[in-house]
This record gives C-alpha cells, sequence and structure tokens, in this order.
C-alpha cells in the first residue's frame, strides 16, 4: 500500500519542481527587463524565496538553523548545520551556497569557492553565488576574477543594488586605476 501512496505522490513532486523552474524561468526573464534597483530587488527575493522551497521540511529546518548560526557568529555551528543539509540533500544548490558564505565567514575561503563552484554547477544562474565568489576574490586581491564572477551577476541581473558601480571599482582596480 506504501508504494501506491509513493507512486502517487512522485509525480505531484515531479509537477511542483517543473511549476517552480517555470517559475523561476519567468522570475529571471523579469529580472533581466526590471526597470530600476527596486524592482530587481524584489524579484530577486521572490527567486531566493523559490531557491529554498526547493528544501526539503527537515533541510529547511537545518538551513534556518545554520542562517540563525551565522547571525550569532557561530560560523562553525552552520557549517555543520549546512553540511547536514547537504548530507540529506547533495543536489541542493542553496545548501553548498549557505556553506559557502559560512566558509568565507571562517576565512576558509577555499573551501568556499570549491562550495560555490558546487552550487553553479546545480544552479549556473545563482547571482548570489557568484556575487560571493566575486567578494572572495576581491578580498584576496584577484580583480580580473573579482569582475569577471561580478559581470556574470550583471548578466543575470542587470540592476543588481550597486551593481554598476562595482563593476566600475573592480575595472579601475584590474586597470590600475586609483579608485
Amino acid at each position: 500500500m506504501r508504494w501506491i501512496v509513493l507512486a502517487c505522490l512522485l509525480p505531484i513532486a515531479a509537477l511542483a519542481a517543473d511549476a517552480r523552474t517555470e517559475q523561476l524561468d519567468r522570475l529571471y526573464t523579469a529580472l533581466q527587463a526590471a526597470p530600476d534597483e527596486t524592482m530587481a530587488g524584489m524579484i530577486e527575493q521572490r527567486i531566493r524565496a523559490l531557491w529554498l522551497e526547493q528544501a526539503s521540511p527537515a533541510a529547511a529546518l537545518l538551513m534556518a538553523r545554520g542562517e540563525r548560526d551565522l547571525q550569532q557568529d557561530a560560523g562553525a555551528e552552520a557549517i555543520d548545520d549546512f553540511t547536514a543539509v547537504l548530507d540529506l540533500e547533495p543536489e541542493f544548490a542553496e545548501g553548498y551556497a549557505h556553506r559557502a558564505i559560512a566558509r568565507a565567514a571562517q576565512g576558509d575561503y577555499a573551501g568556499a569557492v570549491r562550495d560555490i563552484e558546487e552550487s553553479l554547477k546545480r544552479d549556473p544562474r545563482d547571482f548570489a553565488a557568484l556575487e560571493g565568489l566575486s567578494r572572495i576574490a576581491e578580498q584576496q586581491g584577484d580583480w580580473q576574477g573579482a569582475l569577471d564572477a561580478w559581470q556574470k551577476v550583471l548578466d543575470i541581473d542587470p540592476h543588481t543594488h550597486g551593481g554598476a558601480a562595482r563593476r566600475d571599482m573592480l575595472r579601475k582596480k584590474v586597470e590600475g586605476e586609483a579608485t
């Protein structure tokens, strides 16, 4: 009997995932067409919410705990929480993206970059992961890497908050001009 119930639920889960993918596609299109930073910011928030909605209830609880740990400067605990998320759902892009944030906060830039790469394998349009990659490259003095990653953010989200100004600052750093 359980197998019959599970067989019936699987198509529902697949439909939900397909609907979420379609909604994300529409939101990314809207993000490209957003007239200003304010509208882009609202669309970004909805996209971020959809990213997190892909988690199971158990993973969502662990994600929330990891975020709380990050806010309380408990980076090691946050890393453990996000690692537990990935143990449950190894294909969950946001688990990698959030663990990257925690690792960067702990100074583990190599681990953070590996996690960002894993996140981007699963969701190449993750503008937040690309922003993190740009910030890490900047902290390491890799101005070209920071600019390249930031340009990818702008390709996805042309009106990201402070986007053009950051791109201009990074270009000046790459070209060797004073900022």
